[in-house]
């Protein structure tokens, strides 16, 4: 690695970096400067416009601590002209977004763009066709350093960069970063796979999946702009606290038009103000309710037993009981969805009866189908026969009446199963109910099941080993006609409906035809933590293949009985002492007990999702809001504690390998309680460590 000095390059690439920034601030300027008061038609056009153009000027901000590139390629020869005898190779510069001089020639190359590619994928094995690959290291916005790789030189033998290894484990302050800078070639291969397809990525703590997904949308935005414009793009998370945490990354890279929500914003159509116990949970989450839900939905249409007639001037057309009930057989037979077969079953009658006025000798067009329609006897028959459905009602009435419940879930659910999602105090209304998160997925599902649900383009959906079948299911109808990237970790499961395998996950998403990619190689998580948490997966997760950390600090690791909460705050205050940010991860019910303590030693802390600070950089974390966070030191309280706050000891050991798994540079586990039994025959050469060393 070199560093400054009078006669080495790294003075011409800081003079490059400066000229690329007064480009970008250039080409800013040409955006601001845009007149658009005489190109626009009208004032809704001239709004669309404004907000275009304001959406670039905002994706054209230089960030003074974000490098503006981070990398450089020297190609061999100059594209398509690799056999061509003493065709000189280009230089690009690898940055987050594309900057050109006045002229129009690049100055730095969007990371996404093909010519980009060997940065991350090129090796001593394969160097496609580039002669040299360089990284940059920044301290904040200011160029520091440079380190070279001979790709093509079989004299120059391969090393794992250092610049490379100092960006992994850098100290985290603040939100979650782009890894732009520091993709793998496993990983660039999932973030450039192509928009038609689905992508499942099982990855293990600290193994970058949601940065790989996060880094996946940016592409596909890059490739297929104009058609992800028009179809939108969604990035769907575990809760608020791991959104607040993620939302900058797809902003640093230029991308500001992505929507991000969890699954409860999805289908929040009623306000939750009620709870389900696991049991319940469970059964409300199973893929068999949506058979329910249908069955009990089109049990409102009737076979009809009288004809229409239809009065027009002085003819009358009727239209007999059989011939309507072919119609509306043939109807149901189509599985049309429930408002479309309704909205098309006065067509149907109409047709019948124009059919009728042109043998006898008239010639009706289609004005005439549409009121014969919209005829009061027709709008009658309809009603009875197909009335409209509330879907919230629907749910209503499932969940509190035993015997329409028991009508359409027969041979679905057991009785016990049925007693299990049956309220013990019926509501009378749809505002009255308290429903849970549970019921609000099923109110979804019948939505869809009245009327299609809009579909996006692409959805990116983090930590689903999390959801449930019908939750699986809602997410499928936001991406029907498009894709999806699906990305978690089994072992990491810490609901009763928890995901038991991939195949099954993406044939509830309705993507069974998904490529399952794994991650195993661990970026973020220290050796010694990773291993010793890895103890946990023979009995959460059989047959998962552990992260195997490539970190080259090993970080620190240490087990500590402690006697009570002031030990825990002067673990904290000890961590606090090193660069970076520190979490407190402990059981929810021990929350209180430490932020009390915290509070008595006039230590300040923050909540999960708000961002550290260089005055605050100690955050309280609940056991339960940990999942997808991850803090340079952690200090975990009371490992049974977190165990035993679950409703059974396997899903307890889950939620305990989450938060044991959050630390990137050092770990302490405090306890005055024993360890799980899964743990407690860790090695000595674990049991103490040095947060300094």
């Amino acid at each position: 690695m070199s560093t400054p000095s009078a006669d080495d390059p790294l003075s011409r690439e800081r003079a490059h970096l400066t000229s690329s920034r007064s480009a970008l601030r250039a080409m800013r300027e040409d955006v601001e400067s845009l007149d658009i008061r005489d190109v626009t038609a009208n004032w809704v056009n001239a709004e669309v416009l404004a907000r275009q153009i304001d959406d670039r000027i905002k994706a054209l901000a230089d960030l003074s601590d974000t490098p503006l590139f981070f990398g450089r390629l020297d190609y061999l020869h100059a594209p398509g002209a690799e056999q061509a005898e003493g065709a000189e190779g280009e230089q690009f510069y690898i940055g987050r977004r594309h900057v050109h001089d006045g002229d129009g020639d690049p100055m730095v190359i969007d990371w996404r763009a093909p010519v980009s590619q060997p940065f991350y994928r090129a090796s001593k094995k394969d160097p496609m066709d580039v002669g040299l690959r360089r990284r940059f290291g920044y301290t904040g916005g200011d160029l520091t350093a440079y380190e070279d790789e001979h790709l093509s030189d079989p004299a120059e033998t391969a090393r794992t960069s250092k610049l490379l290894q100092q960006e992994i484990e850098r100290p985290r302050v603040g939100p979650m970063r782009d890894i732009v800078a520091t993709i793998q070639p496993e990983q660039d291969e999932i973030v450039r796979s192509g928009l038609g397809g689905t992508v499942c990525v099982q990855g293990g703590p600290g193994t970058g999946k949601t940065a790989v997904g996060l880094h996946r949308v940016a592409y596909l935005l890059y490739a297929h702009r104009e058609r992800l414009a028009r179809t939108g793009t969604l990035v769907i998370g575990p809760n608020r606290s791991f959104l607040n945490y993620i939302e900058q990354v797809l902003p640093a890279l230029g991308e500001l038009t992505v929507r991000q929500a969890t699954v409860d914003d999805l289908v929040g159509q009623v306000e939750i103000r009620g709870t389900d116990d696991a049991t319940a949970a469970v059964v409300k989450g199973d893929a068999r309710m949506a058979e329910v839900l249908r069955r009990a939905l089109y049990s409102h249409v009737t076979l009809p037993t009288e004809p229409v007639v239809v009065v027009r001037g002085s003819r009358r057309w009727r239209v007999p009981a059989y011939e309507l009930e072919t119609i509306v057989s043939e109807l149901l037979a189509r599985d049309m969805r429930y408002g479309a077969a309704r909205e098309a079953l006065p067509q149907r009658v109409a047709h019948a009866v124009l059919v009728q006025m042109e043998r006898s000798g008239e010639a009706p067009d289609d004005r005439v189908q549409d009121a014969v329609a919209r005829n009061t006897a027709v709008k009658a028959a309809v009603k009875e026969i197909w009335p409209l459905v509330d879907p919230a009602k629907l749910v209503l009435r499932l969940l509190a009446e035993a015997d329409f419940l028991a009508a359409h879930a027969a041979g679905i659910l057991t009785e016990e199963e049925q007693k299990a999602i049956l309220w013990a105090k019926p509501a009378r209304s749809v505002r009255a109910a308290k429903w849970s998160l549970a019921d609000a997925v099923l109110i979804d599902e019948a939505t869809d099941l009245t009327q299609r649900t809009h579909s996006l383009g692409h959805v990116v959906l983090d930590e689903a080993q999390d959801l449930s079948p019908m939750q699986y299911r809602a997410v499928g109808r936001r991406c029907t006609t498009g894709s999806a990237t699906v990305l978690g970790d089994l072992a990491q499961g810490t609901t009763p409906w928890a995901t038991r395998s991939w195949d099954e996950a993406l044939t509830h998403l309705g993507k069974s035809d998904g490529v399952v990619e794994e991650l195993t190689a661990g970026f973020r998580v220290p050796t010694d933590v990773i291993t010793y948490a890895s103890r946990l997966l023979p009995h959460i997760a059989p047959g998962l293949t552990p992260v195997a950390s490539v970190r080259e600090n090993p970080g620190f690791f240490d087990l500590r009985p402690v006697t009570g909460t002031d030990e825990v705050v002067a673990a904290c205050t000890e961590l606090l002492g090193n660069e970076g940010s520190t979490g407190l991860i402990a059981a929810d019910a021990r929350i209180p007990v430490l932020a009390e303590a915290l509070t008595a030693a006039g230590l300040g802390y923050l909540a999960p999702g708000e961002e550290t600070t260089r005055q605050t950089r100690l955050t309280l974390v609940p056991a339960s809001l940990a999942k997808g966070l991850e803090y340079d030191y952690v200090v975990l309280d009371e490992p049974r504690a977190v165990v035993d706050g679950e409703p059974d000891e396997r899903t307890g050991l889950r939620r305990l390998y989450v938060a044991l798994t959050r630390a990137v540079s050092g770990l302490i586990v405090t306890h005055a309680a024993p360890l799980p039994d899964q743990l407690a025959d860790s090695p000595t050469d674990l049991l103490t460590g040095s947060p300094t060393g």
